[in-house]
């Protein structure tokens, strides 16, 4: 409980808290119904959905960290901040959604559409001296959804529309027609008023069936004594239903778009996750290139303070007479050229702060507060004393296992085979069979023009529209046929072409995911060794610069009793700065080769914390480093 005694402890876990209860950065909201026809409506979705804005500004978390012009940040500070505002993450984020509507879409028996985003590489430090690290590239591995994701045009047998549909027809018609023979329609001209209403309703299904069934009403009132019934009216309920018979037959062929879809799904979070690594490793090798940058730019200022130091000295000697005046020239040279390292060293660093601030907000250099901010790490490079590494065999499978780059190729694969299945299916004739059931019925009323010649209407078919509707449910007037129906392609090289082609692919695939296992193996081996490298280069250096922290004292102790020369304290602190910047150089190799190997064996998120959930809404809930590392939870005033 001692921690919420810090003001800023408590504030910020209130901010926490408050981020949230926010609703997650990406949003599709659907209007409110109206309130007595929207549950009538809701089947038929007419509702237009809404997505809502991208989000441009950057999370309270950026500038909960500034304090008095600085920016204090540590490791986990800049892996929050990357997960709330890094643009390549943001732009990946929408990957599961989009797969989402295009499963939507499948679901109704549309065709796939393209939706995958690549794999953009992390932002570089603006120098990369003396880093040497062969890391795994994760972004050129990821390259869209893939396998049934890029598909534009269906391939193969169509898949049936599962959306049900209701259509209607209504025409009303006014008809004058001349009669060259009246004696058929006694009239010279014959006027015909009619109604015709048509509605109807269809639906598809998975298992190659589709049905319609249609009602049809059509009256008719004209002016010739000659018809018994008129007005009357005549309809018809009609159920026609056809079923796919070889090709079109199976639901694993029918529903494969729906499947791709769903493994689709999977590999847009595949993607997320590979991007999330991808940017994180990137902006931590940024971190922790500016904490070296740091130290050699604290080693470049007291070679400046030990040069300006000596020329003060040799001033001060050459004036009492016991040096010569050559030496003070010597000593202004080492100072300039301490300088110029000095000059270069910050301007490493405030390149290195530009690429680092860029890289975890949104806007960068579009907020001015922020390019005034300066950055002020609070980690320090620690290299472990030893390393705890497991076998390089379980290494490498933990690495398949847990790699996204691996699962997704496999789901690619798998997606493959689901297509392949649909070119296959096209290969055989196509056969439908059908069956049509028809009730008909009539009804009208006497009709009052007739003058005997045209008899007298049946008694049944005399009444209204309701006696018609009796007639069809009572099946007085029923019509039957059944069939089928064949089609057979000669040669069909269209299909045979497509079935090959995806063959070809799917070996392709295979070649592609055993690729795939073979370069993890390559990559966890060539980290390990990169890894145990950059430790020995590290302890080489270390011992390098503590023997010259020794030399450079024996020579000021030989130098003050008159047994060395100013030119051998000089290259005695010229050595022990170079050997410094060396060993910082080193760290930061360390760093680089230990996040490349938790890139190689798939432990990035495990190994820095990083919820994949909280990836996926944009929103961290851990608290920052700065109220525990700044005295009582406050920065410098």
């Amino acid at each position: 409980m001692h921690c919420f005694r810090r003001p800023s402890t408590l504030l910020f876990l209130c901010l926490s808290l408050a981020i949230l209860a926010q609703t997650q950065e990406i949003a599709i909201e659907t209007p409110k119904e109206p309130p007595i026809i929207g549950p009538l409506m809701r089947p038929f979705h007419f509702e237009q959905r809404v997505v809502s804005p991208a989000k441009l500004s950057n999370s309270a978390r950026l500038e909960s960290l500034v304090r008095a012009g600085n920016l204090y940040l540590s490791s986990q500070d800049v892996i929050a901040l990357s997960l709330e505002n890094n643009i390549d993450i943001a732009i990946q984020r929408y990957g599961p959604f989009l797969t989402r509507e295009v499963l939507r879409r499948a679901q109704s028996g549309g065709f796939l559409r393209t939706v995958g985003v690549p794999i953009y590489a992390g932002p570089q430090s603006v120098s990369l001296e003396g880093v040497n690290v062969s890391g795994v590239s994760l972004a050129e591995s990821g390259s869209g959804v893939g396998s049934g994701g890029g598909i534009v045009a269906q391939i193969g047998t169509t898949p049936p529309s599962l959306d049900p549909y209701l259509f209607g027809y209504v025409q009303f018609q006014h008809q004058t027609a001349p009669q060259s023979n009246t004696l058929l329609n006694e009239t010279a001209a014959l006027v015909n008023n009619s109604q015709f209403f048509e509605f109807g309703y269809g639906q598809s299904f998975l298992t190659g069936t589709s049905g319609q069934l249609t009602f049809e009403s059509y009256r008719s009132s004209v002016n010739s004594p000659a018809n018994v019934l008129n007005p009357y009216t005549q309809g018809y309920l009609d159920l026609y239903i056809t079923q796919n018979l070889l090709q079109g037959l199976h639901i694993g062929v029918n529903n494969r778009n729906i499947r791709v879809a769903k493994n689709n799904m999977k590999v847009t979070d595949l993607q997320l996750q590979l991007q999330v690594i991808t940017t994180v490793s990137a902006i931590l090798n940024l971190y922790w290139d500016l904490v070296s940058f740091n130290e050699d730019m604290h080693i470049k200022e007291k070679a400046v303070e030990a040069a300006q130091k000596l020329l003060d000295d040799n001033k001060n000697q050459v004036s009492l007479g016991t040096l010569p005046a050559i030496e003070v020239t010597r000593a202004a040279a080492e100072l300039s050229s301490s300088k110029e390292g000095l000059l270069l060293a910050q301007t490493n660093v405030a390149q290195q702060e530009t690429v680092l601030k860029n890289a975890i907000s949104r806007n960068g250099a579009i907020d001015s507060w922020l390019d005034d901010v300066h950055i002020i790490t609070l980690d320090h490079i620690v290299v472990p004393d030893h390393e705890d590494l497991k076998p390089t065999a379980e290494l490498v499978q933990q690495a398949v296992a847990h790699r996204p780059e691996v699962e997704q190729t496999m789901i690619n694969l798998e997606s493959s085979k689901i297509n392949i299945r649909g070119t296959k299916d096209a290969l055989l004739p196509t056969l439908q069979g059908f069956v049509e059931l028809t009730n008909n019925g009539l009804t009208g009323v006497q009709n009052a023009l007739a003058n005997g010649t045209a008899g007298v209407a049946d008694p049944y078919l005399v009444g209204g529209y309701g006696n018609m509707i009796d007639q069809i449910f009572r099946r007085n007037f029923p019509n039957y046929s059944a069939g089928f129906s064949l089609n057979i392609p000669f040669r069909n090289r269209q299909a045979q072409a497509d079935y090959v082609t995806d063959e070809l692919n799917l070996r392709q695939s295979e070649l592609q995911l055993q690729r795939s296992v073979k370069q993890v193996r390559v990559d966890v081996k060539n980290a390990v060794i990169n890894l145990q490298q950059a430790r020995a280069r590290y302890e080489t250096a270390s011992a390098t610069r503590a023997l010259a922290q020794q030399s450079l004292e024996a020579e000021q102790t030989r130098f003050k009793f008159g047994q060395s020369t100013i030119p051998l304290v000089v290259q005695a602190q010229r050595d022990l700065a170079a050997d410094q910047s060396a060993e910082v150089q080193s760290m930061a190799n360390y760093t680089h080769a230990k996040i490349a190997f938790d890139e190689a064996v798939g432990q990035t998120l495990e190994a820095n914390g990083i919820s994949m959930e909280e990836a996926k809404l944009g929103q961290v809930a851990r608290q920052s480093h700065l109220a525990e590392t700044l005295p009582n939870g406050e920065g410098p005033k």
